[in-house]
């Protein structure tokens, strides 16, 4: 895929600004950043760095995979109600899946917890909720290119569909996440 995707990327980064954007380009599309040194991999952790649009799948202490990511359209600070296109931050679980959802697949994020509907009922707002990890749109096709290195989610976390491939395969219902700012 990345033979097909680079000549695209190469001609629209040149487009924009030579040189820097075409290699922030080609770093987004890199997800194997880290291999396991052992063979069957028990991830028992998501780490999300919202600043650094960065997900870690952790194995104890070791980081095991890294991915690009996407967030909402109004990506810093916390979520506080429906519609604010912010991701959470905090201590969630991805408690449930969707093979057949609008994007290619999605893990839930157990937001909005307690503390979360005590946030926006204080402002009289609905916290939302629906909040997942997935891949992309399902009718982005050929240009799924476009996506890499936007914020264009309503609040989810967005990663290439390869990735969410890999994700789907290592991370467990159950399994804690932890969004950081």
């Amino acid at each position: 895929m990345l033979s097909r995707v680079l000549p695209v990327l190469m001609f629209f980064s040149l487009l924009c600004s030579p040189g820097a954007v075409l290699a922030e380009n080609l770093a987004m599309i890199d997800t194997n950043y880290a291999t396991p040194k052992h063979g069957h991999l028990q991830i028992d952790r998501v780490v999300v760095h919202k600043a650094k649009r960065r997900l870690d799948l952790m194995a104890g202490n070791e980081q095991v995979r890294t991915y690009r990511i996407s967030l909402g359209d109004n990506p810093e600070g916390h979520k506080l109600w429906e519609g604010d296109e912010r991701t959470p931050e905090g201590d969630y679980t991805l408690d449930w899946r969707n093979a057949g959802s609008r994007f290619y697949k999605s893990l839930h994020i157990s937001y909005p917890n307690d503390r979360d509907r005590e946030l926006a009922a204080a402002w009289g707002l609905d916290p939302g909720g629906e909040i997942m990890i997935h891949g992309l749109p399902n009718e982005a096709g050929d240009m799924a290119f476009a996506y890499a290195g936007l914020d264009w989610t309503d609040g989810c976390i967005a990663v290439n569909n390869e990735a969410m491939d890999e994700i789907w395969s290592l991370v467990q219902d159950g399994t804690p996440i932890r969004i950081l700012p």
